[in-house]
């Protein structure tokens, strides 16, 4: 209980340090993002750890990944990056199974992975995969950037 001599009466704060710094901010915004899912069923034990950082704050925006490393999916995957990364932070990642790349990039807070798959030779198209729901839908190669552009603001 705190006693106002100016205004004379006594009264319980609601803030208990007035003070905030970005060290407070980052610590409140990466508690509140750290999340561990259980992903079991069908008696498979399975659990992700993801960083729900959100997308306007997170530092790699996209990852770009090509579905194998083999049959020249890396090099389109590659021309993708090419024409992303100059408006976007974006990493390219080839290594281990697409679902060990999907888990990689959601433990760093990576809102949302472009995979260049087999398809994508015949329609244009390539799955854009969302962390938090992790739900894939397919985007017109040459639609990414407008596709992109209103992910990334508050």
């Amino acid at each position: 209980q705190y006693f106002d001599t100016e205004l004379n009466e006594s009264y319980v704060p609601y803030v208990i340090e007035t003070s905030i710094g970005v060290d407070r901010m980052f610590l409140q915004i990466m508690s509140a993002a750290y999340c561990e899912e259980d992903l079991s069923k069908d008696g498979k034990q399975d659990s992700r750890v993801v960083l729900r950082l959100p997308a306007a704050l997170a530092p790699v925006k996209m990852a770009i990944m090509p579905l194998v490393k083999k049959d020249g999916l890396p090099e389109k995957a590659q021309e993708i990056m090419n024409l992303l990364k100059y408006d976007f932070n974006c990493q390219y990642d080839e290594k281990d199974s697409i679902g060990k790349r999907y888990r990689r990039q959601d433990e760093i807070g990576t809102p949302y992975c472009v995979t260049y798959d087999f398809d994508s030779e015949e329609d244009g198209m390539v799955t854009v995969r969302d962390r938090d729901t992790m739900e894939q839908e397919r985007v017109k190669i040459a639609d990414l950037k407008e596709y992109f552009a209103d992910k990334f603001t508050f």
